[in-house]
């Protein structure tokens, strides 16, 4: 942590970016209360690399794919908590934590329609004293009865009641989560199902897709407890040429069932971005979930940087002042680095993405766009882009009581060399 010298010296330069941010309007202090209301869905499986704790856990399969052998994966619940501890330690705010249908606690064989409350109570223990709210997914993948690439579009009324009775199972414990934490569980619905070639009947399996889903979401749940949300996608691996759950399938679907819609950055054409989408979408849901993910030349989900679309992203936000509409998750993993380090560098992109967003004028450039005056506009944009928000930044972690800098860094290393080092490094590069 900081000494005493660098604290001044933080606090020093802090004053000098509210002065500076004051001269345009902005008050840095009503930015700093609003971020810390914002919370983050934190994902777990980029401490694992999306193998749950099944028993006899099978190689991914459904459109995943995780490279990378870095050392240290966990290999247990108990190991991916305490790297969960370790990151929620060196973030500012306070956060929420996203689970997948197989990171249960299953202590006897238990296939994905039988998953229960029961088995995730362990969590809620955890997240109960971690002051962390938890987020839930079904996982339409990596099982013999998605094999094919089908779930609940599936031709096999069995093979779909199965993947029914796992989604039902599924929002239960998302109700189950909300009510035990007095927080609404986000519970999101992503399934694979698609053609690696060119289809002949593109109607039929959206149809059993639908109708799937309207038996998964017959049951009414308190909204106070629970939120469904359907996530889209353009393409995966082994669906490259269609996917069943398309983004105009689940905008139509969302509306007409009152659902939250999931845009997941990563997946839409390389030259499309969900920060286009996103005051769209708002004018006719009245929520929506994020993934934020970064693909490169595909839905490869990479670490999030602090890029001009996740700028953009936080920008749509709060300027169209959705920020109580808006649940923000995140949804990368990546095994070729620290796994620890990873989720910090994400999330602390997130929040700056956020912050920045902020601490812009807004009010102020949309009037100078109502009065046709975009010669201004721009000229605050761009102004905006070498104002001293590090300076901002530094100062929220030290009033958080987290590392400032790149101190992290240092603290997860030595994490690595005390415990995750230690771990035998079984996984495989997929």
């Amino acid at each position: 942590m900081s000494n005493l010298r660098d604290t001044a010296s933080i606090e020093k330069a802090f004053q000098h970016a509210k002065d500076r941010y004051a001269a345009l309007g902005v008050d840095v202090n009503v930015a700093l209360k609003a971020l810390e209301s914002i919370p983050v869905s934190v994902h777990c499986w980029q401490g694992d690399d999306v193998q749950g704790f099944e028993h006899d856990s099978e190689k991914l399969g459904g459109g995943i794919a995780v490279t990378g052998n870095y050392i240290g994966k966990a290999r247990s619940i108990d190991e991916l908590r305490s790297d969960l501890e370790k990151a929620f330690s060196l973030l500012p705010g306070k956060h929420r934590l996203n689970l997948h249908a197989i990171y249960g606690e299953f202590i006897a064989p238990t296939d994905r329609n039988e998953i229960g409350p029961e088995h995730f109570q362990g969590w809620i223990d955890w997240a109960r004293q971690q002051q962390v709210g938890l987020d839930f997914n079904p996982s339409f993948f990596s099982h013999e009865n998605a094999n094919d690439g089908f779930t609940l579009s599936h031709t096999d009324a069995g093979i779909r009641n199965f993947w029914v009775e796992h989604g039902i199972a599924s929002r239960q414990i998302g109700e189950a989560f909300g009510a035990a934490l007095e927080t609404p569980c986000v519970t999101n619905f992503w399934v694979p199902d698609g053609f690696k070639d060119t289809p002949a009947d593109r109607r039929a399996p959206r149809e059993r897709l639908a109708a799937s889903l309207d038996e998964i979401f017959a049951q009414e749940l308190d909204p106070q407890r629970h939120l469904d949300a359907v996530e889209c996608k353009l393409f995966g691996i082994g669906s490259e040429s269609y996917v069943v759950g398309s983004h105009e399938f689940y905008l139509g679907y969302a509306i007409s069932r009152n659902k939250l819609l999931c845009l997941d950055a990563g997946h839409f054409h390389p030259t499309e971005v969900i920060s286009d989408k996103i005051s769209s979408v708002m004018m006719y849901l009245p929520e929506i979930l994020l993934h934020v993910s970064r693909g490169v030349r595909w839905d490869s989900d990479h670490v999030v940087t602090y890029s001009d679309e996740l700028q953009a992203i936080a920008q749509e936000i709060v300027r169209g002042n959705y920020l109580d509409r808006v649940h923000v998750g995140l949804d990368f993993f990546d095994a070729s680095i620290n796994r620890v380090a990873a989720w910090v560098i994400g999330t602390q992109n997130m929040i700056k993405a956020l912050l920045t967003a902020l601490l812009e004028p807004t009010q102020q450039l949309k009037q100078l766009e109502i009065e046709g005056d975009y010669t201004s506009r721009l000229a605050m944009m761009e102004e905006l882009k070498s104002m001293p928000f590090g300076a901002v930044w530094d100062y929220y972690c030290l009033s958080s009581g987290v590392p400032i800098g790149l101190e992290w860094l240092e603290s997860v290393k030595q994490y690595e060399n005390s415990v995750q080092k230690h771990r035998s490094n079984i996984s495989e590069t997929v």
